[in-house]
């Protein structure tokens, strides 16, 4: 079996999506995400000018080699750009090789840990009465955890509260460009106790309750939030602070037994390995789309194993249903997974490029034995819907600094 083609597709079924395709001289062919939010043309061109000219030909089943010959081999390693790209492919080989072998990929990898996985599902409102009932009618859905996120009163948007807005295309209007968005850490203390009390006194103590900072917070600040935060129990608390200096979670952890995660940002294990040896977080979440694919997931998971460090991938809407299908193996695999992100794929758009094989009841997901992924992409659908230029949002704090969005 040889590579015969690699086709790389662009198209925004409500979000911009870049789709591999690689198929083979025997007819098989697997699929993979190369979605990179807000760059996604760059990717485009490293796959088209770069990667594929140098894979035709060669055994679709060395996943390993070609994973090390895409990584060592071009000098400049990691990075978002390179990581997507090298990312896709190895997706897309995982699924050659499962179709091939007439198993679904978690079977390749080593079995079942598990019958489920746990999903978390996000409530966000425009205020905290808002989040909470939409928090409680998630409750009564099945999902025993939830991300509360409310929108800070003072701020005209709030992360993860878009308003009267269906998503960042909107806000964007008809000139795309980077909206603006402005931060004040001192509002976000006056309102985050007040959120998490009333939850825990609305939604009960049997709830998992998470919170995603979104490295608004310097590591003292973080820490502050953390103690602020522990009677009421989260699960964990998410990118409490930016993590480039990752000394910087020292600070954190010697302030507050917060469960920390981090790691959605992060390209390659080098990023993720000092919070993890030194056990500075709890919960690793880097994404198969933009650390390298399965394969350098697969090593994240093991390494963070033997730290007592559990896994919980991101699973934000700029990810395909691709890049969900194979976290959905990596977790179902791994021995130290925690929890899955899930934003749901209920637009009908995103339905009609891409089918999947994955169903979620009472706050957890299964699927079937589908050899490979168990996830294929529609060619002609994807046409229906052209890429749109778009940009995350840019934060300022109120002075008008540049502040991290």
């Amino acid at each position: 079996m040889k590579i015969s083609a690699i086709k790389v597709f662009v198209c925004n079924p409500g979000r911009n999506f870049v789709t591999v395709k690689v198929i083979t001289d025997e007819g098989i062919y697997g699929i993979g995400d190369a979605t990179l939010n807000g760059r996604e043309m760059a990717v485009v061109t490293c796959l088209e000018e770069h990667i594929i000219p140098c894979l035709i030909g060669r055994d679709p089943h060395a996943i390993e080699d070609i994973w090390q010959y895409l990584y060592r081999g071009v000098y400049w390693r990691k990075g978002p750009v390179n990581m997507a790209a090298i990312a896709a492919i190895d997706m897309a080989l995982w699924d050659i090789k499962g179709k091939a072998a007439n198993l679904p990929v978690y079977q390749l990898l080593g079995g079942k840990s598990r019958t489920g996985v746990t999903l978390y599902a996000h409530a966000s409102g425009s205020s905290i009465e808002d989040t909470l009932d939409k928090a409680e009618a998630l409750q009564q859905q099945g999902f025993k955890a939830i991300r509360l996120q409310s929108a800070i009163p003072g701020l005209n948007v709030t992360y993860g509260v878009l308003g009267d807005k269906k998503d960042y295309f909107e806000l964007q209007g008809n000139r795309p460009l980077p909206p603006e968005e402005t931060w004040s850490t001192q509002k976000y203390f006056s309102m985050i106790e007040d959120l998490f009390k009333r939850g825990r006194q609305r939604l009960g103590n049997h709830i998992h309750l998470l919170h995603d900072v979104h490295s608004r917070l310097t590591p003292i600040e973080a820490a502050r939030l953390g103690k602020l935060l522990e009677p009421y129990h989260l699960l964990f608390l998410e990118d409490a602070a930016i993590a480039e200096n990752q000394a910087s979670y020292e600070v954190i952890r010697q302030h507050t037994t917060v469960p920390l995660a981090i790691g959605e940002t992060y390209n390659s294990i080098w990023e993720c390995k000092d919070l993890i040896e030194n056990q500075l977080i709890d919960y690793i979440r880097t994404a198969a789309t933009h650390a390298g694919g399965i394969t350098a997931l697969r090593r994240i998971t093991d390494f963070a194993s033997i730290h007592n460090v559990k896994t919980a991938p991101h699973g934000a809407p700029d990810l395909s249903p691709v890049c969900f299908a194979a976290h959905m193996h990596i977790n179902i695999w791994a021995p130290n997974f925690g929890i899955q992100e899930f934003v749901g794929f209920g637009n009908d758009k995103l339905n009609d490029v891409f089918s999947h094989n994955f169903s979620v009841s009472n706050g957890m997901a299964t699927m079937t034995d589908a050899p490979g992924l168990g996830v294929d992409f529609d060619e002609e659908a994807a046409a229906k819907y052209p890429y749109k230029r778009s940009y995350l949002p840019v934060s300022r704090l109120e002075d008008g600094t540049a502040w991290h969005w």
